[in-house]
């Protein structure tokens, strides 16, 4: 019971907090190396405004996040490179949750269940993007497991097949998805200016660092 507390929480705090990965002031743009630092800054006030809110005992609401919404960050331009990177984006997001949905289904641990529900909120906010710089979504029209870039197919079917022979495999292919889209959101942050994008990018990587978090923790329990 203290365990199932214990990582509900922390996912609680990344899957959910942070979920309205949109909704939040802008951020502000910074070099590469500050990119933690920002997160983890954002975190804290999220901690804050649930203090303040009635929130749980991380200082979080059950829910979306909304009491700390505010309007979204201003328009700005992306390169070539980086609407291609946008779009990659959305692959690995729906790559996730496709991942999470398929092990929630296989295995009795909520932990993949709130963690798949926060990356549909990821996926809204990275095609809400998509459609603002006029950049097509690669995911439309895929359904569960169907992807258009075939690495990201090889992976998925890869992390799906190590899942499907164990629960402990599956907490350690949801640890290599979070690793591997942090690496992924904090390049993305590189050289970026356009601030709605650097603010999704921002709130993403905050939610993918609880997201390791928790699967570290069941990993170590197991």
């Amino acid at each position: 019971m203290k365990r199932n507390i214990r990582i509900a929480a922390a996912v609680v705090a990344g899957a959910l907090a942070i979920g309205g990965v949109l909704a939040v002031g802008p951020v502000t743009a910074g070099t590469d190396g500050d990119t933690r630092t920002t997160s983890r800054s954002m975190l804290m006030d999220a901690r804050h405004q649930g203090r303040h809110h009635g929130g749980d005992m991380h200082g979080l609401r059950r829910h979306d996040g909304t009491c700390n919404a505010g309007a979204p960050a201003r328009q700005g331009t992306l390169t070539a490179a980086q609407k291609t990177t946008l779009a990659g984006t959305a692959e690995e997001e729906k790559l996730a949750h496709d991942l999470y949905t398929a092990f929630a289904e296989r295995y009795d641990l909520r932990v993949f269940g709130r963690i798949a529900a926060a990356e549909t909120r990821h996926l809204t906010a990275v095609r809400t993007l998509l459609d603002r710089y006029d950049v097509t979504d690669p995911t439309a029209g895929n359904p569960a497991g169907e992807f258009t870039d075939p690495a990201v197919q090889a992976t998925y079917d890869r992390l799906l097949k190590q899942g499907e022979d164990s629960l402990s495999g599956a907490l350690k292919a949801g640890r290599t998805v979070e690793t591997d889209d942090i690496a992924a959101l904090e390049k993305a942050l590189s050289g970026l200016t356009a601030p709605d994008a650097r603010q999704m990018y921002t709130n993403v990587l905050a939610a993918s660092e609880r997201h390791l978090m928790a699967f570290e923790h069941w990993i170590a329990d197991e």
